[in-house]
């Protein structure tokens, strides 16, 4: 497989859970973060953008967005500083089932296309783009970037809206997120079961 690098931005307010840092929350034994990061293991270089913590992979590269808690794009511009593959993988904190072989889908779905496709997306079970766990062509965000300008404040799909995108079905619902208490008693629960 093609060598890629994964961007964990991870230094949101979670103002739905009362500023709780979220990355932390558990489901199972297990942090939402490390959950992402042990899913990513196959990454060359694992990039978390966000407040340093423990966690159980080793060799994290930890930054923060300008400004702290700038929003998804500027933890993105942070994080490609930090990356040198040709592809970029991009989940967020709080996906406490994404899997190995969801990760390797969408590094071999990107490897596998042609060159102007710019990323791969999952498409959650109501039809919508999941940005925050996709692939992406590392040139083709930086490209974006540029474009943006100034990128604190700015919403994500400002940024992978434009780009030319092959869209995969997330049929193991791998792209549930945790961003209310009710969103993350639902993933213990399932958890559980």
């Amino acid at each position: 497989m093609t060598p890629f690098d994964v961007i964990v931005p991870a230094g949101g307010a979670a103002r739905r859970l009362g500023g709780v840092d979220k990355p932390g929350l558990t489901v199972g034994e297990t942090t939402l973060l490390d959950r992402v990061l042990t899913a990513c293991a196959g990454a060359r270089t694992a990039v978390v953008v966000g407040p340093a913590r423990p966690t159980t992979r080793t060799g994290v590269r930890w930054t923060r967005e300008r400004p702290p808690g700038g929003g998804p794009v500027a933890a993105v511009a942070a994080g490609l500083a930090e990356v040198t593959a040709e592809a970029v993988l991009l989940f967020a904190a709080d996906l406490p089932f994404l899997d190995e072989r969801t990760v390797r889908r969408l590094a071999a779905a990107l490897a596998g296309a042609d060159r102007e496709t710019e990323a791969v997306v999952m498409v959650d079970a109501g039809g919508r783009d999941q940005p925050l766990a996709a692939a992406y062509r590392t040139a083709a965000l930086r490209t974006a970037l540029a474009a943006l300008g100034e990128p604190a404040g700015l919403p994500l799909r400002r940024l992978t809206g434009g780009l030319r995108t092959l869209r995969l079905a997330d049929t193991d619902d791998v792209t549930y997120d945790c961003d209310t208490w009710e969103d993350l008693e639902r993933a213990r629960e399932r958890e559980r079961a």
